[in-house]
């Protein structure tokens, strides 16, 4: 969590399209005016937590500070709505500081690609047969087969979302850490994954592409027939998301582990 005080004069708003979104921008910008989001002091995000992932995409290199509230369905990394109070709201908000991964990909065809996630990337089978992959850390050969329908490295605040779906561990949001999960293992049936430094460098290499042909997915990016793929934390880039005190992205995480 990140230390400091900002003042919040200029708000830009951003909704997504559903019409509770739609509706609580309208009376949100009339009440606080409604600044252009380059400059201003903080962005707000009006729906779900796929509107918080694209908002964090579209500003990534802005360092701007952006809040959300709940006009979605999930909601977790959003706060409660309410329409009173929110410059106040905005002064006592925590702030979390989080880091992408940044998804370097080499294609069948030889073809380089480069994709930033904020929760996950994840590498799928694209057909009926089982993916067969080599995992590597820091250079080092880990595995050596991996028959799967795919596998995902997740930062902390992606631990609860698809790593979590498919039982991967909860990680604490300030934790140096990232989660390496198998998608439905099947050889060896029993690993479930592994607990990786932050800084750690991750490279997957498809066996049998052109039989068994992988996709690898940043957040939202995705790249098809990919031969190699290398998982790292962009440090270099600095996220900034705001929550109300006692519902900040830590506390939430730890809840998560109760839940049942």
């Amino acid at each position: 969590m990140l230390d400091i005080k900002r003042q919040f004069k200029t708000i830009s708003f951003v909704a997504s399209d559903v019409p509770e979104a739609e509706t609580a921008r309208a009376a949100l910008a009339e009440r606080y005016g409604d600044a252009p989001a380059d400059g201003a002091d903080a962005i707000i995000a009006l729906g779900g937590d796929g509107l918080m992932l694209q908002t964090l995409h579209r500003h990534m290199d802005a360092h701007i500070p952006i809040y959300g509230m709940n006009r979605g369905s999930v909601g977790f990394l959003m706060n409660e709505y309410r329409e009173d109070r929110l410059l106040e709201r905005l002064a006592e908000a925590e702030i979390n500081v989080l880091h992408p991964l940044r998804m370097r990909v080499r294609d069948r065809d030889g073809q380089s690609f480069e994709a930033l996630a904020i929760n996950e990337v994840s590498l799928f089978r694209q057909i009926y047969q089982a993916a067969k992959l080599r995992i590597s850390v820091d250079g080092r050969v880990r595995m050596e087969e991996l028959i799967c329908d795919g596998v995902l490295v997740a930062t902390p605040a992606g631990s609860t979302a698809y790593n979590l779906s498919a039982h991967g561990p909860i990680l604490p949001i300030n934790a140096p850490l990232l989660a390496l999960t198998p998608i439905s293992p099947f050889r060896p049936r029993r690993w479930r994954g592994a607990l990786l430094p932050n800084e750690a460098s991750v490279h997957v290499q498809v066996l049998e592409a052109d039989k068994r042909p992988v996709s690898a997915v940043a957040d939202h990016t995705e790249f098809r027939h990919v031969a190699e793929v290398t998982i790292e934390e962009e440090a270099g880039i600095d996220l900034l998301m705001m929550f109300d005190p006692g519902h900040a992205l830590d506390e939430r995480i730890l809840a998560e582990q109760f839940r049942y």
